[in-house]
C-alpha cells in the first residue's frame, strides 16, 4: 500500500522545498508514496497545523514549521 505525504503550505519558498525534497526522498528510497501539495487553509487547519510548511504521512502530522534535510527527509519517508 502506498504511502500518502502530504505537503501543507501556503506556497512559500519553504513550502516547496519541502514539497521538492519529500519527492526526491520518495524517489531515492524507492518508498511507495503519492505527495501532494496542500494549500487550502481550510484543509491545514483540520490537521491543526499552525506553523508551515507542514508534513503529513498517512494522516499523521510529522514535521511543521521547518524543512528536514534530505538524509532526515529518507529517514522519515523510508
Amino acid at each position: 500500500m502506498a504511502k500518502e505525504i502530504k505537503i501543507l503550505g501556503s506556497g512559500c519558498d519553504k513550502c516547496n522545498l519541502l514539497y521538492e525534497r519529500a519527492a526526491e526522498a520518495v524517489r531515492i528510497t524507492g518508498t511507495a508514496a503519492e505527495v501532494s501539495k496542500v494549500s487550502n487553509i481550510s484543509e491545514i487547519i483540520a490537521f491543526g497545523v499552525m506553523t508551515m510548511p507542514a508534513m503529513v504521512i498517512d494522516g499523521q502530522v510529522i514535521i511543521t514549521g521547518r524543512v528536514p534535510t534530505l538524509d532526515e527527509m529518507k529517514d522519515l519517508i523510508a
